[in-house]
């Protein structure tokens, strides 16, 4: 069973459409329990840091995110909750990753929408992905390159497009919405 985290910010229903698409039955869920019997879990979201983290608090799912030992993907805005901290309301996060959340500081190109090169280093997730694929992203804020970084996106600045470490993987795009490739993506991740 694959869930789909719910956490009031946003994105779930086209994730758990992208999955039914590749024939995957998902449920989407903010129940620690159903969380922790998953075979995978995936940690989307639009939305802001702050406010996000508030309600994982609240339902203690910010401990049991961290916990996890099967594969979690986070995507967008669950990517930066992985990370330490947010500038996004100065925002302890999960802390799954080192990395810092940060706002792009030249206002002309903010927000980051639309479709954009990715490079990355060998991962399981990207199996079957060309060097330099173009990604569908929507973001104001980024992660910080690190030693988890798996895959580099340069928007005035470069930053990671994706991080992994362990059983933990994210995406700043949006897999589900990138077409193909994205859906190459999902698959990866469903296979790991």
């Amino acid at each position: 069973m694959i869930a789909i985290v719910q956490y009031n910010a946003g994105n779930t229903g086209s994730v758990q459409n992208a999955l039914a698409r590749l024939g995957c039955e998902s449920i989407v869920t903010d129940d620690s329990n159903e969380l922790l019997k998953a075979d995978k879990v995936i940690f989307p979201g639009v939305g802001e840091a702050r406010s996000a983290m508030s309600f994982l608090r609240e339902k203690g799912l910010d401990v049991v995110l961290k916990s996890l030992n099967q594969p979690l993907l986070g995507i967008c805005l669950g990517l930066q909750l992985m990370c330490s901290y947010s500038e996004e309301g100065e925002t302890a996060c999960l802390g799954v990753f080192p990395n810092r959340i940060s706002r792009f500081v030249k206002p002309e190109i903010v927000p980051h929408v639309g479709w954009n090169n990715v490079s990355y280093r060998e991962d399981r997730l990207f199996k079957e992905i060309p060097q330099d694929t173009d990604f569908y992203f929507v973001h104001s804020f980024f992660a910080d390159l690190s030693e988890d970084t798996a895959a580099v996106c340069n928007y005035g600045e470069s930053f990671s497009a994706a991080l992994a470490r362990d059983n933990f993987y994210a995406v700043q795009f949006h897999p589900e919405k990138s077409a193909a490739m994205g859906q190459q993506i999902l698959k990866n991740f469903l296979a790991l």
